[in-house]
């Protein structure tokens, strides 16, 4: 007996097959997978950014070399890099290209306002954000796609009120703030750390752009303080050093500041106060086993040292490229959630796992000084 199809039959059948290569292709990996760096790329922290798009740069070429599989397809990452100018406002309009660019995971940012302000739009599509910013706020949005790299400034605002309170002699602080999230936050909690401890005489908030310190720098003398605790970004540190040259007054300041002083920017400005310390999560690369052979390859491509965290975007590479391996899947959805229960090592720095938070639950703050042309750690800790 014959078996008729009707025209209707037949367009089933076709649905039917049509939906089976429709999910064929979705559970298929793609020949590319896109890897978003959303940092700083112009401006005055463009050589931070920067420096975090060349580790990003140097982890892909060396994964892409050795080869990698997906759901036994071979792929290629590649990078999708955007300049969110250091600016709250445009790391939201950079979050939502970064999602319609495709991106399946981003590291970005590196300001705190950046990184909180760009979160939701993130979680929205289930894309995970590694970030190197430091701000509390960040991870207690309580999103399940925000990873910080590094401690965060509760652990960084002990790290500095231990230092001044049981290292320091003087006794009369000041403490500056560039008004962000960031900085008016790690002040704070610094400030309320000292109190009853040291004289705070000056405590004071600027523009996070402000350049003009000629007023902070003579009230600073005006004032006799000893010690200045900053949050302020090292071009900001670098003007108000200058404005004490001026009035023949940096030789009597110790500066005392985080991690936005630590940069390879700052070192020849060191000599010109008494003394200059900072504290970072941001860990040195030379403090790692396997760091100088980063910094020689870093040398080799790019023609210049790092300047600050690109062993940590270099690191965040590899640590995307474990979960995407273990899921075996580019699905920002199972990469996130592979992410939450990682045991990662990363290369140069280490063990790297997060709390159901996303804290780094190996994160560690440094103390460091300026000796010769680099800084150096002195002492470091995951309690202070």
């Amino acid at each position: 007996m014959k078996k008729l199809f009707t025209r209707r039959t037949v367009l089933s059948v076709a649905a039917i097959a049509a939906t089976a290569l429709t999910l064929t292709a979705c559970d298929l990996a793609p020949t590319t997978i896109k890897i978003g760096l959303a940092q700083p790329l112009s401006g005055d922290l463009a050589a931070l950014g920067n420096d975090m798009r060349n580790g990003l740069q140097l982890a892909v070429n060396e994964v892409n070399k050795k080869g990698f599989k997906v759901a036994g397809k071979s792929v290629k990452f590649e990078i999708v890099a955007m300049d969110d100018k250091g600016s709250s406002e445009e790391a939201k309009k950079i979050a939502q290209l970064m999602v319609d660019s495709g991106a399946v995971a981003v590291i970005g940012h590196l300001t705190s306002d950046a990184s909180i302000q760009a979160a939701p739009i993130y979680a929205q599509k289930n894309i995970a954000q590694l970030a190197i910013s430091t701000n509390p706020k960040f991870t207690e949005l309580g999103l399940p796609t925000t990873f910080r790299l590094v401690a965060n400034d509760n652990l960084q605002a002990r790290a500095v009120g231990s230092y001044a309170i049981n290292r320091i002699t003087r006794n009369k602080f000041a403490i500056v703030d560039d008004g962000s999230t960031y900085g008016k936050s790690l002040a704070n909690s610094v400030a309320s750390i000292l109190e009853g401890k040291k004289t705070i005489a000056l405590r004071q908030s600027f523009d996070e752009k402000t350049k003009d310190f000629a007023a902070l720098a003579a009230q600073i003398k005006a004032d006799g303080i000893e010690v200045v605790v900053s949050t302020l970004s090292d071009f900001q540190v670098i003007a108000l050093i200058t404005e004490l040259e001026k009035i023949d007054y940096s030789k009597q300041i110790n500066i005392l500041g985080t991690d936005a002083l630590k940069t390879a920017g700052m070192v020849e400005h060191a000599g010109k106060v008494k003394n200059m310390i900072a504290t970072s999560p941001v860990l040195d690369v030379n403090e790692f086993p396997n760091g100088r052979n980063f910094a020689s390859e870093y040398l080799v491509a790019f023609k210049t040292a790092p300047v600050y965290a690109s062993h940590y975007s270099y690191d965040a590479m590899y640590i995307l490229a474990a979960a995407i391996k273990k899921a075996d899947s580019a699905d920002p959805v199972k990469i996130t959630q592979t992410l939450r229960s990682l045991e990662g090592f990363a290369p140069i720095t280490g063990t790297m796992r997060w709390t159901d938070k996303g804290e780094q639950r190996e994160g560690t703050v440094s103390l460091y000084t300026v000796r010769g042309t680099q800084w150096e750690s002195v002492e470091r800790s995951k309690t202070w």
